[in-house]
């Protein structure tokens, strides 16, 4: 197992990480500033004031505070992302897709009750159900997509979503079906030419390249393997490689694009991000005990994943890809 970034943080802090019980993603915010937790088990959002700096030693990490959010929009959350630094989604697997905006001032550790500013339901022909995961793309004209993986209906659904029409979905497509069983994370690379689907039923991922003619007859180019079961999976800044969080083991897996994502790939490396008494201690079924959500911060140098039985940790990304 590599080690931890450790990080500083008043005992209110941690206690309250403590608290959170079952986790799933996580998010950083465009400034770098918010680390979200997506709480399931208490259905809220855990909202993380972060602060990560170069140090000779590599990243140092302090977390100045935090406040829980709770909402009766806000269920089994299973995935979230930000919109913009102050608005977010979240995908709530017993219910729909909510857009909320944070509350203003910054986290004092207090606990608030907030109302969506919209929930997306979906279109007539492209109704949400058990939304899981959750991907969020600018659009032109300051629109932006809601990529929604649909868990037990086995297929991803965009939304193109207008902010000045009180965040309303103008349209919801049916993206993607192709391979899928249990779509459980997604990721968009950050040049746009790519999207990553962790697939929990396969347990691999699949990629599918952007074009004009994607659509749910699209099959993936690319087929990530040797993860028990995939769930959060992330594009590194220069996109040159996947992450790959395996809730079947303690592992991170890393792939690397290579000359472009096509056929069936193996891990470059895979490195334990928990230890084995961890692991155990969260092992109910095959399917659990490793990590869930997972993020890379902004600035391309932190690594943060979560699980119940750990609910937040750092590792410095150069150990992970080993570059």
């Amino acid at each position: 197992m590599i080690d931890q970034i450790g990080f500083e943080a008043s005992d209110a802090v941690r206690a309250a990480l403590s608290a959170v019980g079952r986790t799933e993603d996580l998010r950083f915010s465009p400034d770098n500033r918010l680390l979200a937790l997506a709480g399931y088990g208490r259905r809220r959002c855990l909202i993380l004031h972060v602060d990560i700096q170069p140090t000779p030693d590599g990243p140092g990490i302090t977390i100045h505070d935090f406040m829980e959010l709770t909402s009766d929009s806000m269920g089994e959350i299973h995935g979230l992302d930000f919109i913009d630094d102050r608005t977010f989604a979240v995908a709530n697997r017993d219910g729909l897709v909510a857009i909320f905006a944070l509350p203003p001032g910054e986290p004092t550790g207090q606990s608030k009750g907030i109302a969506p500013l919209r929930e997306i339901k979906g279109g007539p022909f492209c109704k949400l159900k058990t939304p899981g995961s959750v991907a969020v793309r600018q659009e032109s004209h300051g629109r932006y997509s809601l990529l929604v993986c649909n868990n037990y209906t086995h297929r991803v659904t965009r939304h193109v979503v207008n902010p000045w029409l009180g965040h309303r979905a103008t349209g919801n497509h049916l993206l993607l079906k192709q391979g899928l069983d249990i779509p459980d994370g997604i990721a968009v690379s950050h040049d746009g030419q790519w999207i990553a689907v962790s697939s929990h039923g396969t347990r691999d991922v699949k990629i599918y390249r952007m074009s004009a003619s994607l659509g749910p007859k699209t099959e993936p180019t690319a087929s990530l393997q040797d993860a028990n079961y995939p769930h959060g999976v992330r594009f590194t800044a220069d996109d040159r490689h996947i992450l790959v969080a395996d809730a079947g083991s303690p592992m991170l897996h890393v792939y690397e694009r290579g000359a472009g994502w096509d056929g069936a790939r193996m891990p470059s490396r895979s490195i334990a991000v928990l230890d084995e008494e961890t692991f155990l201690r969260g092992r109910t079924n095959d399917e659990e005990g490793g990590p869930k959500g997972l993020d890379i911060d902004r600035s391309n140098s932190v690594v943060a994943v979560t699980c119940e039985e750990q609910t937040l940790a750092f590792f410095a990304l150069a150990s992970i890809t080993g570059r």
